[in-house]
Order: structure tokens, then sequence, then C-alpha cells
């Protein structure tokens, strides 16, 4: 096993492949982007 075996992740990356050993990478949703400048807080009473 190693980068000319197609199931293992050495072999995923050598072909540029991706499957259950080797997922895609999801991007987490930027702090930036949760947070929106334009909304309105109420202040504390």
């Amino acid at each position: 096993m190693g980068k000319g075996d197609k199931k293992t992740k050495k072999g995923k990356i050598q072909r540029g492949s991706y499957g259950v050993r080797r997922p895609r990478i999801k991007k987490r949703p930027r702090l930036e982007d949760k947070l929106d400048p334009n909304k309105k807080v109420k202040p504390k009473s």
C-alpha cells in the first residue's frame, strides 16, 4: 500500500482525487459573516 494504491490517502493525494479516505475540507463560516454590522441591538433596561 502506498502511492499507487487508489484506496489509501497517499494514493488519493498522488492521483488528486477525493473519497472516504480523503474528504474535502469544508470552509467554516467566518466570524465577520456571522455578525451583521447593520443589525440594531436593544439596550438593557
